[in-house]
């Protein structure tokens, strides 16, 4: 059996993605790692992060983005493809540059992948998450937020990244260009797999976030929409979390890769503790509007957790 990684993206460091942690945390598991690496900007040292790892399991890959091509956030879902086809795995193990595997599970994985080899069934593996909002200690856990996804799948042609590269689905005939399309595409058979995906992609300076959103509204939006914006003044204020002591605090442990990179965290009095739970920012996130808030305390106070019209982008099989 053999288990390749892979990831993609741009401008990574200085956005403060932990993609060098992203890539180490599962290096231990997998027989090769692909990284597709954008055409960042000059001041973006992530590509010598990744070299310093020094690994031969590791693969760098340079590619360019174009959004023109692939608009509405689809070159992410183009970036993974690129690395994904790179793969020659039995199982291809997914990470976003934000996204990191605690050490304890990766027996886990490597044992769940190894019973459900012959499973041909079973088309991928399904992962709980944690949200880390802020800082390292609060968590978004409400209707909005997503509580399981796809990020080990089989190695076959159909499997594309889809959409924005939030998950994957089977596109048979794939033009290689509409990630987004709907018609003719098909969910995947997976398996849970007793594991969790720290996300930390909420978890920068204030300031560095506002970079961020930036960033994705360009690859969302295009150049010409985030230019108006910015006429507008929209990304010149300092991100603002919402009311922390409101969230769900987290008491379990970080992955220990990630241990140098949150001590970096200093950024706590730019952080509110008190005053409205939403956030101020001029752009209302799903979560802080007032339909979701009350759906989230439905859920959580009446209904003992259990979501309501929750979206899977992928069919459960009992193995």
């Amino acid at each position: 059996m053999k288990i390749s990684g892979f990831t993609m993206g741009k401008n990574a460091l200085k956005l403060y993605y932990p993609m060098r942690q992203s890539v180490e945390s599962i290096l231990p598991l997998v027989d090769e790692f692909v990284v597709a690496l954008g055409d960042s900007d000059e001041d973006d040292i992530t590509r010598a992060e990744i070299a310093a790892i020094g690994s031969e399991k590791i693969r760098i890959v340079d590619t360019v983005w174009d959004i023109e091509k692939y608009p509405r956030g689809m070159e992410h879902a183009h970036q993974t493809d690129i690395a994904m086809d790179l793969c020659s795995g039995d199982w291809l193990f997914y990470l976003q540059s934000d996204e990191v595997v605690h050490e304890r599970d990766l027996e886990n994985i490597r044992q769940r992948c190894e019973e459900l080899l012959d499973d041909h069934d079973v088309e991928g593996l399904l992962f709980r998450y944690h949200h880390f909002w802020g800082d390292y200690e609060h968590l978004q856990d409400g209707h909005c937020w997503y509580r399981r996804e796809i990020r080990i799948v089989r190695n076959l042609p159909e499997i594309h990244s889809w959409e924005s590269a939030q998950s994957f689905r089977k596109i048979p005939g794939f033009d290689g260009v509409n990630y987004r399309q709907q018609a003719g595409t098909h969910k995947l058979n997976v398996a849970n797999v007793d594991a969790e995906i720290f996300h930390y992609g909420w978890v920068r300076p204030p300031r560095v976030m506002q970079n961020k959103i930036k960033a994705f509204s360009i690859n969302h939006r295009g150049r010409e929409s985030v230019a108006k914006m910015e006429a507008a003044h929209h990304f010149d204020h300092i991100f603002d979390y919402g009311n922390l002591s409101k969230y769900t605090r987290y008491e379990g442990t970080h992955p220990a890769v990630m241990q140098p990179w949150m001590e970096k965290f200093d950024w706590k009095e730019q952080l509110r503790f008190t005053g409205p739970t939403q956030s101020l920012n001029p752009f209302r996130a799903k979560h802080d509007k007032l339909k979701y808030r009350v759906v989230t305390w439905i859920e959580k106070n009446l209904l003992g957790g259990r979501r309501l019209g929750e979206f899977a982008n992928f069919i459960l099989l009992k193995r």
